[in-house]
């Protein structure tokens, strides 16, 4: 069988030239004789390796000097406890609570001091983005804290909340790169890649420097301290090597496509395919506001759950992998990241017609 569409929300699909390009290297990475999965990561050949990562992604998002670029480990998820460990200095935290996951930062939170529920869409099963352009913002937060795109939900801020000053920290896992942004206005934007830029094992924290200190919480881990990363330029130990080389990789092939605005066009291009045959569509329905629509994870049902599982088994069939919705929620969900090419959202849509078709 050759390669399938896939629709996974994460690990994801990956540009083929990159993993081409990868494969072309595995055994000798530019003559050195070995692979870069056996490569110290204090050689030369590495050390240009992450430099390089790192000076493309800051050219494409931007990045002033003033933050400092972390490849980290642990996903997104170790974030949910490293941020308050390092920036609850008045041990208070806002929360935006769009989806499962900035609930499960928001509960790691009340660990390390006082989370503050400040908005919230659980009303409506996480269907849409509260307005947060003028919130109870706590007079001592330390941060006010989001996660921009909400993978399982397929909703997205379309415009960032008003946080009255407040330090903006932001997780970005599942829209990472997929359109500009202006990193000014956060004091901590970060995401796990396994979504949108590499494989799974790499998180990427861009991080303001004033808020970098080593005044942390008592007992922080000496590797769960923002400082001794940035001390070390992300080789305090060994990193996450190979996941960093490939991320490396997606950036040239981002910077190669036009960069971010770029590709924001064609990510709208591609979403507006599916999204405008689920608007007219008798059999599917999108689940989410159409104001705060994703334009990487598109959740969809057909309201009957039998039909739901025969669509994903009979989708699989035809090629079109990974999209049974996640767990919690059921039903369907593509997911079209920087790296699904627009066929195979138009292969999408023309297999929802004829499904649509044969079981009306």
């Amino acid at each position: 069988m050759g390669r399938v569409y896939n629709f996974s929300a994460g690990p994801a699909v990956l540009p083929e030239c990159v993993l081409k390009e990868a494969a072309d290297e595995m055994l000798n990475y530019k003559g050195t004789g070995m692979s870069v999965m056996e490569m110290s990561h204090r050689s030369k050949a590495y050390d240009e390796i992450i430099k390089t990562a790192e000076a493309d992604l800051r050219e494409l998002m931007n990045i002033p000097d003033n933050y400092k670029v972390l490849f980290l480990q642990g996903g997104a998820s170790q974030q949910f406890a490293m941020i308050p460990m390092n920036l609850m200095k008045n041990k208070v935290a806002d929360f935006i609570v769009t989806g499962q996951w900035a609930k499960k930062a928001y509960q790691e939170a009340q660990k390390y001091g006082k989370a503050n529920k400040i908005a919230t869409s659980e009303d409506k099963t996480f269907s849409y983005i509260p307005d947060c352009s003028d919130l109870p913002i706590s007079d001592d937060a330390d941060y006010v804290y989001i996660c921009e795109n909400n993978t399982i939900y397929g909703t997205k801020f379309k415009e960032l909340p008003n946080t009255k000053g407040k330090v903006l920290v932001s997780d970005v896992s599942s829209c990472f790169l997929s359109e500009p942004v202006d990193v000014t206005k956060y004091g901590i934007i970060y995401g796990g890649v396994q979504k949108n830029i590499g494989p799974a094992g790499v998180v990427i924290v861009i991080i303001r420097e004033d808020l970098i200190t080593e005044d942390v919480l008592p007992g922080t881990p000496t590797m769960l301290t923002y400082k001794t990363h940035a001390d070390a330029n992300s080789l305090y130990n060994t990193p996450p090597a190979y996941g960093i080389y490939i991320c490396g990789k997606v950036f040239k092939w981002l910077k190669e496509m036009g960069g971010l605005s770029t590709i924001k066009e064609y990510n709208e291009k591609k979403a507006k395919i599916l999204y405008d045959f689920l608007d007219e569509s008798k059999l599917f329905k999108g689940t989410v506001e159409k104001k705060d629509r994703s334009l990487m994870n598109v959740p969809f049902v057909t309201g009957d759950a039998e039909l739901d599982a025969k669509f994903v088994k009979e989708a699989k069939e035809a090629g079109l992998e990974n999209l049974k919705g996640h767990r919690s929620v059921g039903g369907m969900r593509a997911s079209i990241y920087n790296a699904m090419p627009i066929e195979g959202v138009k292969a999408l849509v023309a297999f929802m017609k004829k499904f649509e078709e044969e079981n009306l």
